[in-house]
């Protein structure tokens, strides 16, 4: 398992982090985070072109590429303070669904069991299958759980005659014991699908869906915490899904499958944000970035800054003390 480097774009690391090849296991020993590219759309149903968006997220950022990025609010620098590799590509041949996911969760699996957090780039929503199956071969079967942001559920039974795809992977993670159904959080959901049998047998798995309605209600923190509680119960680590769609269309227009009513950008950086700080994280997959139908890169730039946050909140709970977002900027600081 060579580092591929890129599948799609230059080869360049995630905003000049240092390279790793998961075929040598020293290059990334002492590693706290690994990030990979899965650029991969073979799964998807409406509109392609998430190939292109682990190099479109290693790139959005208009300041310099050094491998550095303090936190103005966390005060810590997610970059620095973690040890983070980029790994490149996994090489994922659009062709062949079931040979690409299986290379992915190997890849996944090879830095989970070194004990680092693998940080997978996206790729449509297929790639969730095996990057939770990944983690899930390093912490046990049933012992990991999942809070998935998005506009839709992914828990459909099949599409055009196959069982893999971007509206299936949460059907087939459930169904394969690597997530329990009564460990799965779903954030952000809106629209018009799935229907009501795809409904059912969410519910008979005792699947835990907050709908846009309902965090409008309710509020988005209120939810998140009542989730948090789920989330930790009888699991050894969480795995956080975030499908750049949960964001309104207005704030994030790059993706295949847009639904309008979605949270703002600013909710899903602070929802990630209390993730990461709150949780035992031990994976992360960010999807759905489609450039070709991005404007002015402000999709990527959002995905980008989705990294960012968690790598930041993971720093800053591994350092503490806990964080306290009313602190002025400049408190303590100077002279």
């Amino acid at each position: 398992m060579t580092r591929y480097g890129p599948m799609f774009g230059p080869d360049v690391t995630f905003l000049g982090v240092e390279r790793c090849d998961l075929g040598e296991p020293a290059t990334f020993a002492d590693a706290d985070v690994v990030i990979l590219g899965a650029p991969f759309d073979g799964g998807t149903t409406n509109r392609p072109g998430t190939r292109f968006g682990p190099s479109a997220m290693r790139q959005a950022c208009y300041l310099e590429h050094d491998g550095s990025r303090p936190s103005l609010a966390l005060r810590v620098d997610g970059l620095r303070d973690l040890k983070v590799y980029d790994a490149g590509d996994v090489e994922m041949f659009s062709g062949d669904i079931e040979r690409a996911l299986g290379a992915l969760e190997e890849a996944v699996a090879t830095v989970a069991t070194a004990g680092a957090i693998p940080l997978v780039l996206g790729g449509d929503h297929s790639i969730t299958l095996p990057d939770a199956k990944g983690v899930a071969r390093h912490l046990g079967q049933g012992r990991v759980s999942l809070v998935h942001f998005d506009a839709h559920a992914d828990t459909g039974e099949i599409e055009f005659g196959s069982l893999y795809g971007h509206g299936l992977p949460m059907r087939r993670l459930i169904e394969s014991g690597a997530v329990r159904g009564d460990r799965f959080l779903q954030i952000g959901l809106r629209g018009y699908w799935p229907g009501p049998a795809v409904l059912d047998w969410m519910a008979e798995r005792r699947m835990r869906s907050y709908e846009m309605s309902e965090i409008v209600a309710r509020g988005l923190d209120e939810c998140l915490s009542e989730a948090f509680v789920t989330a930790v119960d009888e699991c050894e680590g969480v795995f956080l899904s975030v499908d750049i769609d949960v964001v309104d269309p207005g704030m994030a227009p790059g993706t295949g499958t847009p639904e309008p009513g979605g949270l703002t950008a600013r909710q899903l950086l602070d929802a990630v944000r209390r993730c990461c700080l709150e949780l035992p994280i031990a994976g992360i997959d960010v999807v759905e970035v489609s450039p070709p139908y991005d404007h002015a890169d402000v999709t990527a730039y959002l995905g980008n800054r989705v990294v960012l946050e968690a790598l930041s909140a993971i720093a800053r709970r591994r350092q503490g003390p806990p964080w306290d977002p009313r602190q002025p900027l400049l408190d303590g600081r100077g002279a």
